[in-house]
């Protein structure tokens, strides 16, 4: 399901991914700025896509959420395109059989922030051939795939335990697929793989399962030319506080549940969304400093 909702066995700590958001990088040097016009693409899944679980009539019109890269884009100065889909996983990123956790159920009910008709990988690399002046692509993907093992797995953790290191393998080899496939596509600008947050810091295994998928995320990104936006330390910094005590959901990151306003769904909220920005930002930043 795209909602990704229900994860209640620690892999839910897998899920994707600002309290004084500017203030986590006042430190780091001032991101370039675009004044020429130049295309920012943003991919990956429901995180990206800025998706809110149960909205009815909103999911109509797609200007009705906001993710972190109408923030990017207008502090870059850059124009942005969204081909996000909630619910992608990195297979069904790359071909339209791979297994998916509700992407193409949504593309069926509802409309993306852009229209394409085949993959998302078949987007990207035909708009970055066709835009030189794009300066920068974010993937944000994999989370999905583990969700996609516990529907399987029918949420029994030794299955989900035995599966894992096969999942985790896929997604690597996915992700370099992908990041050498927009290598390919001519694109020269700066490519950033954004990696997850926990959902609560203070659970040591949960989090752990978090830094597994995100390392496999991030196993390919050097090799292909891809920086990370360390969404990851970003999220733990802003829910350290000691009413958060570590947990997202207490830190106002996350969205509230539909069930019950003092709980929280896996999606970032507004501020959770700005400061995946700023952590694109900075990595940005980085990238183009010297």
């Amino acid at each position: 399901m795209f909602t990704l909702r229900g994860l209640r066995l620690r892999v839910a700590a897998l899920a994707v991914g600002g309290i004084c958001a500017g203030a986590l990088f006042a430190a780091g040097s001032a991101p370039a700025v675009a004044t020429d016009g130049s295309l920012y693409l943003a991919l990956g899944d429901s995180v990206v896509f800025g998706f809110i679980t149960q909205a009815g009539f909103e999911y109509g019109n797609p200007q009705n959420f906001v993710g972190y890269p109408d923030y990017v884009s207008s502090a870059l100065h850059f124009n942005d395109t969204n081909a996000s889909c909630p619910g992608e996983a990195t297979s069904s990123f790359i071909s339209s059989t791979g297994a998916d956790n509700g992407c193409r159920g949504f593309r069926g009910a509802a409309p993306l922030h852009v229209a394409y008709s085949g993959t998302q990988l078949d987007f990207a690399t035909a708009f970055l051939a066709a835009h030189q002046n794009t300066r920068l692509v974010t993937i944000g993907l994999g989370a999905n795939d583990a969700f996609i093992l516990q529907r399987a797995c029918n949420n029994d953790p030794t299955c989900i335990s035995n599966g894992l290191p096969q999942v985790l393998a896929a997604i690597t080899a996915n992700m370099d697929s992908i990041l050498r496939a927009l290598r390919a596509a001519r694109f020269h600008g700066v490519l950033e793989v954004v990696n997850y947050y926990s959902l609560n810091y203070a659970d040591a295994a949960g989090t752990g399962l978090t830094q597994l998928l995100n390392q496999a995320i991030s196993r390919p990104a050097a090799a292909d030319g891809a920086v990370i936006a360390d969404a990851f330390t970003a999220f733990k910094t802003a829910a350290g506080s000691t009413f958060a005590g570590g947990n997202t959901c207490k830190a106002g990151l996350l969205n509230a549940s539909p069930a019950n306003q003092f709980l929280c769904d896996v999606h970032p909220s507004q501020s959770g969304q700005q400061l995946l920005a700023a952590a694109v930002e900075d990595a940005y930043a980085t990238a183009t400093s010297g």
